[in-house]
């Protein structure tokens, strides 16, 4: 058994392998760059190396650096996790001159997997399943349309030495083909330096389904069942699970047998995945094989009861296969959701800030080979990130990993449903009430899958939004009461907000906002400091504070017992109530005290982000909806235009600058 290694990764990844490293006694190394100096990854390895500025392509793309690193720790291997240098056949052929052990496939069948094109033809000669399709050298426009033509439409163009969901187009007729392929290989040599595309059908309602593949050096190799992965947006896994709903027995060991064929046709060694698009008739075709562990792979252990990075480790110290495919079981359902910090409402923006709070389910810390075990916890949280902790404009914009187990899809359905409500996320926007939102659905929930259901069900994932309830006004209005109370303390009585007035009563309105629009409550002060009459839409409520823990409310509402979790976030009141979260904006009159609507625009981010272009100058006049500046993020743009005709009295950012999101970026005076 290897005896040190070194990680080149960072977040959940590096956690998660380093877990498995100290539980069989590895020693680990890990590597960091400016931004991930104080990291969680860090802190749990045994020692740690600096690679370099906060871009990955100064840091953690620095193949270099990361064997470097490895030699002067005295690492014997080096796991790659995945992203980055995972599937970088020069790094691992560039470990194995070093004299490390690279923890995956050997560089050559990384290569012969590494193009779409290339890995079809090994695939056809397997008797791999193929999707109908030219996977061919010859790239001439007019040669392709006429191979489209051939296939049928709708067609799919797809970059040859892609992922990721870029460089694919979906043709519907023959006289689009052009057009589309021109766009689809300027994406493709801007994305990954090559135009190469190849042209297949285009499925209508297809399943993503792959199947976990593992081999060894002795010859041996199994499959580790399957996972369904179609609930993807923009080609972008969004839950993942296993087994997949509806597969029978005998599909799942043609596929299975399929997967292992095409691993055994590179001379595989290792943890892989071997993707298939799946037809809703039962058939399937080869798509593509991912030479390293996947994210989500934690769905197959929590079914299997198998540690796959540790299999990863002794197949790397030389070891066969721990188990044979006839040792191999499914136990029960398990479903993987991925916690991003983005905002789903703004087409997935992502979001960059600081983890101001940040409470999850109760979660075992993952232990598949305890003594006595016999089923894994029902909830499991990987993650790379803690409370306080930053989410940065550098990296994927990942908070966490949800897993959950279940005896069967029913029960893995309600655990994650549980374990959802539960996060509590305060800081940054997530993606957590869109989740909510897709597991509950009628769709997912009834295992009506395919890639296309984000985009089938978009009105039910994205309604409009309701106006906030009188629940929910009222523990956003007792939170404040509350705040005000704590920070009065012991006051002498003319300093006190509880209320009091030597002749009549305290009547008093607070204004709040959300998505829905704005909301007033009016309270009058009942008179011992914790009752109060609320007055919403003209009807009138009693409430009484009944007791308030930390962030902890419980408080009666016209008789009925309310109990929510509510953090204060400047102006933003996050509202947890155990089934979802709502933000309400306060509009504090104190804050705001001195301030005049006519002072100026106050031109703001929309979404975190890098200034990329200026496109006014200080003290130029320009009209309504003229392009001020463009922003980037995850490589989308946006333009900043002017709200109205006037004059940009300053630029607060130059062109580089990284902005969060709500960040005054100029300063406008309308004419």
């Amino acid at each position: 058994m290897l005896n040190k290694i070194l990680i080149a990764n960072r977040g959940e990844i590096a956690c998660r392998v380093a877990a498995t490293a100290r539980r069989l006694g590895i020693a680990t190394v890990a590597v960091y760059s400016d931004a991930d100096a104080h990291a969680k990854h860090v802190q749990s390895c045994d020692e740690s190396v600096r690679l370099g500025p906060a871009p990955a392509k100064e840091s953690y793309l620095c193949g270099d650096k990361i064997i470097a690193a490895a030699l002067a720790t005295g690492a014997q291997a080096i796991h790659p996790g995945y992203g980055f240098l995972s599937e970088n056949a020069e790094f691992a052929q560039a470990c194995a001159d070093a004299g490390l052990v690279f923890i995956g496939p050997p560089a050559s069948a990384i290569r012969a997997m590494g193009s779409k094109s290339a890995a079809k033809a090994l695939m056809e000669k397997a008797a791999v399943p193929l999707v109908p399709g030219y996977h061919g050298e010859r790239q001439e426009s007019g040669f392709l349309r006429a191979e489209a033509d051939r296939i049928g439409y709708p067609v799919l163009l797809k970059a040859s030495a892609g992922g990721g969901g870029k460089g694919m187009r979906v043709v519907e007729r023959s006289e689009d083909f052009e057009a589309a392929l021109a766009s689809c290989k300027r994406e493709a040599i801007s994305s990954f330096g090559d135009d190469r595309v190849l042209v297949e059908k285009y499925l209508t309602r297809p399943r993503h389904i792959e199947i976990q593949v593992f081999a060894d050096t002795h010859g041996n190799c199994v499959y580790l069942f399957e996972r369904d992965c179609s609930v993807q947006r923009r080609h972008q896994k969004v839950l993942e699970e296993a087994p997949a709903p509806g597969m029978t027995a005998e599909r799942r060991a043609a596929m299975g047998d399929a997967a292992v064929a095409a691993a055994r046709a590179v001379g595989y060694v290792g943890a892989g995945t071997v993707e298939f698009i799946a037809n809703q008739d039962g058939s399937f075709y080869f798509m593509e094989m991912n030479t390293r562990l996947q994210v989500e792979h934690p769905v197959t252990e929590m079914i299997t009861g198998q540690d796959l990075v540790e299999w990863q480790l002794r197949v790397a110290s030389g070891e066969a296969l721990p188990l044979e495919q006839e040792q191999l079981r499914i136990n029960g359902h398990a479903i993987e959701a991925r916690i991003y910090a983005e905002n789903p409402e703004k087409g997935f923006l992502p979001s960059i800030g600081t983890l101001a709070r940040m409470r999850t389910a109760s979660a075992v810390e993952f232990r598949l080979h305890e003594a006595g075990a016999t089923q894994p916890a029902a909830v499991r949280i990987d993650s790379g990130v803690r409370e306080g902790d930053a989410i940065s404009p550098f990296y994927d914009p990942m908070i966490a990993k949800l897993i959950v187990w279940g005896a069967d899809r029913e029960a893995a359905l309600r655990n994650m449903s549980r374990a959802l409500a539960q996060y509590q996320v305060v800081g940054l926007a997530t993606n957590i009430g869109f989740l909510q939102r897709l597991v509950s659905g009628a769709a997912f929930s009834q295992a009506d899958l395919d890639t296309g259901l984000i985009e089938r069900h978009h009105d039910a994932l994205f309604p409009a939004p309701a106006p906030a309830s009188i629940d929910t006004l009222a523990l956003a209005a007792a939170a404040l009461l509350q705040g005000e109370a704590q920070a009065a303390g012991d006051a002498d009585p003319w300093s006190s907000t509880h209320g009091w007035r030597l002749n009549g009563k305290l009547l008093r309105t607070l204004e709040f906002s959300d998505q829905a629009g704005p909301a007033a409550l009016q309270l009058e002060y009942a008179g011992d400091g914790s009752s109060w009459r609320l007055l919403a839409n003209g009807i009138d409520h009693a409430m009484r504070i009944e007791s308030a823990d930390g962030s902890t409310l419980r408080l009666s509402l016209d008789g009925r017992v309310l109990q929510a979790d509510v953090v204060r976030e400047g102006e933003l009141l996050h509202v947890f109530d155990g089934r979802m979260q709502y933000s309400l904006r306060y509009a504090d009159p104190m804050a705001h005290a001195g301030h005049s609507e006519t002072e100026g625009g106050r031109l703001t981010a929309p979404m975190p982000g890098k200034i990329v272009a200026i496109l006014a100058q200080k003290g130029s006049s320009v009209e309504k909806g003229a392009p001020l500046l463009i922003m980037e993020a995850m490589k989308m743009e946006h333009t900043i235009t002017a709200p109205a005709g006037g004059t940009v009295e300053d630029m607060l950012y130059a062109v580089g600058d990284q902005v969060a999101e709500g960040a005054q970026l100029l300063e406008f005076k309308a004419a």
